[in-house]
């Protein structure tokens, strides 16, 4: 074996070899400090872009999930109001049942009267004041649900229009001033409560759609997020046993280029 003076190869060796120690050593702090193993495009680029893409999907099923709450919201809201308007037309029903009996005078004709538009005009104020959010529920313009994945594909609308609510929009428009009128009215209240009853259908199914939908949203994000971490969260087991092993490797790493050095310092002895 030559002894060379010009380059220590044994030193390069080793100060290479505590680079790289020291490289993977930071490599593997930064995974135990952030809990993470892809903490940059070179960690691993593949699994980085499956990973954002994997949080993409998950934060449009996060909102997803919050716009379907929204709109139970604001169909539950329209139900209680509806709910109440059936209560006032069974109000209406007994007022009108009793101005269809003969024998009631004017004075008491009219007053039953004046308690039935008193109910219509109850019924108009619900429908043109109730609102959800700021928007009024009872309207003639669709809304809709939006809910995604993320992707074209997996998006849909839901529709949760309620439609408007009017005394004049349920066909009350009588009166109770005479017997003929009050039963005329009553037959229109009946038919009223039907469709008030139809409309708590419809909202009633719509509710049970986005609640579906929010339970599927809520599945999918919580696999999504499964997958995820499978993708870019670190071992923290394999991790830590890596930390000791590059620890070691460093010591003996600066030991060996140590010698290496010593044994550079040993070719002044021979020209002593």
């Amino acid at each position: 074996m030559s002894i060379s003076i010009l380059n220590n190869i044994s030193s390069l060796v080793a100060e290479n070899a505590v680079s790289t120690t020291q490289s993977n050593l930071q490599n593997t702090l930064t995974q135990l400090s952030t809990g993470l193993k892809i903490n940059s495009g070179a960690d691993d680029p593949a699994g980085l872009s499956v990973a954002d893409g994997l949080g993409a999907n998950i934060s449009a099923l996060t909102q997803s999930s919050q716009n379907a709450s929204d709109g139970v919201g604001l169909l539950q809201t329209a139900d209680g109001a509806l709910s109440q308007v059936t209560n006032i037309l069974n109000q209406a029903v007994t007022i009108a049942t009793e101005a269809s009996n003969g024998g009631l005078t004017t004075s008491q004709a009219s007053a039953l009267d004046n308690e039935y538009q008193s109910i219509l005009n109850e019924i108009t104020q619900i429908g043109s004041t109730t609102n959800f959010n700021g928007t009024s529920v009872f309207s003639t313009v669709a809304s809709s649900v939006y809910t995604s994945d993320g992707t074209t594909s997996g998006s849909t609308n839901t529709t949760t229009a309620v439609g408007a609510l009017s005394a004049t929009g349920l066909a009350l428009t009588g009166n109770l001033l005479t017997t003929t009128a009050a039963q005329a009215s009553l037959t229109a209240i009946t038919a009223a409560i039907s469709t008030v009853a139809a409309s708590r259908g419809t909202v009633g199914a719509s509710i049970n759609q986005l609640n579906a939908d929010t339970n599927v949203e809520n599945t999918e994000v919580q696999n999504l997020t499964a997958a995820q971490n499978n993708v870019q969260d670190a071992d923290i087991a394999q991790t830590t046993s890596k930390l000791t092993q590059y620890n070691i490797l460093e010591q003996t790493g600066f030991d060996a280029l140590s010698q290496s050095n010593q044994a550079e310092q040993n070719v002044l002895k021979l020209i002593q």
